[in-house]
């Protein structure tokens, strides 16, 4: 009777600035089409990735090493003149039990031809189950292609076989060399592959967890009552990403003030990051608690440098508390730029910054001085963090935009007409052209719009 090819089932082909507006009710909408799609090609880019790594480890590797595990050496099948695909043979080393096994499988066996009539030992024996012996061998060597060996007549327990983990199964009767060696090949390639496949599963779904707690991790404004109009835009510098060293958050307390903030960690990896995050979560409570101006800014810093990982790090601060009525606020610098304020009645302009206090973290019991500010009946108020302001402005320039250069831009866009989402969205389009490609650095920008009552 002619001996069976075992069967090679088909591989499978490796498959291959976030914004937020929020109503003045306050729910804030979804992230805008175009971060979902930055999203999206940042996947591909990572899934293209993986598939090079999974298709640069399926080839099969030189020397290829079978170990056979039978406890009955005389019954043990004859496979002289075992080759790989190169010509080369295919080392053989036989285990009577699965303790040989377990000192025999060293990094240069790659397939394992496992007799299932082997007798079951340990715990195994109290189970009643007939690959009690195949489940231990897949527990033991888990990266490892497996070819279980049955009897002609016990086909079906060779499917089983399959089913819990075995690469194939194969009839003591029906073995010869070269056939084997086709086994042993194919069992080694699919092993490979299955391995590929699922490394490359649990990579795209560890970056859509990620994608999704990042997404979770942005500010929700909470502007129910407020009159005012809040957009928001936020641009990671770092490949890869949704969440950067920037944040910024902005809240209506009971008496009706609203409460703005935008902030800069230094430095834009997943740590600072998260520092962010905290300090964006210290702050929001601290203002309902209602804290204020330097007594707020003091316990941020300690904030800070409770939960920083290196004494270097600090953090640059903007608050602005908009008065019930809209029309003056008060403002504390930490190191930060000044927000710009552009009203009807003249062109846009940066609010006072001779009052900055030093960033968060640089010394200890500084001082932040508030600075009233009148505001006025309309106006559109922009905070930002320094990623939009120091860009180059041309490819190869060693010039930066600086506040100057976005002042002018603002003006400009302004001027066309441009408000609100569309605002931000130009400004931040513009500042990355002039800079002839992505930004290295954070960029966040915040806009509060008040009409005329």
């Amino acid at each position: 009777m002619p001996v069976p090819v075992p069967r090679q089932r088909a591989i499978p082909a490796v498959e291959s600035g976030q914004a937020r507006t929020a109503s003045p009710q306050g729910g804030g909408a979804p992230l805008e089409e175009e971060a979902n799609n930055r999203a999206a090609r940042t996947d591909g880019r990572k899934e293209a990735t993986v598939e090079t790594a999974a298709t640069a480890t399926t080839s099969t590797p030189a020397n290829l090493g079978l170990l056979l595990i039978q406890d009955d050496p005389a019954a043990a099948p004859v496979v002289p003149g075992l080759l790989d695909q190169a010509g080369k043979p295919i080392r053989v080393r036989t285990a009577r039990n699965l303790t040989e096994a377990e000192r025999l499988l060293t990094d240069d066996v790659h397939c394992i031809l496992l007799d299932l009539a082997l007798p079951v030992t340990g715990r195994a024996q109290e189970d009643d189950d007939e690959l009690a012996v195949l489940k231990q061998v897949l527990r033991l060597a888990p990266r490892h292609a497996v070819l279980a060996l049955t009897a002609s007549g016990d086909a079906e327990r060779g499917a089983e076989a399959v089913r819990v983990g075995a690469q194939d199964y194969l009839f003591h009767e029906e073995l010869d060399g070269r056939l084997l060696s086709r086994a042993i090949r194919y069992a080694v390639e699919r092993k490979r592959s299955d391995s590929a496949e699922r490394r490359l599963a649990e990579g795209r779904l560890r970056a859509q967890e990620n994608a999704r707690l990042e997404r979770g991790l942005l500010p929700t404004p909470l502007l129910e009552g407020s009159s005012l109009r809040f957009a928001a835009r936020y641009r990671p510098g770092r490949s890869r990403a949704l969440l950067g060293g920037d944040f910024y958050d902005t809240v209506r307390t009971p008496d009706g003030t609203v409460h703005a903030m935008i902030g800069d960690v230094c430095g834009h990896g997943p740590d600072e990051a998260a520092l962010g995050v905290e300090l964006r979560i210290a702050w929001r409570a601290l203002t309902l608690a209602g804290l204020c101006g330097d007594e707020l800014l003091g316990t941020l810093q300690q904030v800070l440098e409770h939960e920083r990982d290196d004494d270097e790090i600090f953090a640059t601060l903007c608050t602005v508390d908009i008065a019930p009525d809209g029309r003056r606020a008060g403002l504390c610098l930490a190191g930060h730029p000044a927000p710009l304020i552009a009203r009807p009645d003249g062109p846009a302009r940066l609010l006072p910054y001779d009052n900055n206090g030093p960033a968060l973290g640089l010394l200890p019991g500084a001082r932040w001085p508030r600075t009233q500010v009148q505001l006025g009946a309309e106006w559109s108020l922009l905070l930002y963090t320094d990623g939009l302001i120091e860009g180059r402005v041309g490819t190869g320039s060693r010039e930066r935009l600086g506040q100057d250069g976005m002042v002018e831009m603002i003006r400009r866009l302004l001027g066309e007409g441009l408000r609100g989402e569309e605002l931000l969205r130009s400004s931040v389009n513009e500042v990355r052209e002039l800079n002839g490609g992505e930004l290295t650095d954070d960029v966040a920008l915040m806009l509060l719009e008040r009409t005329r009552d």
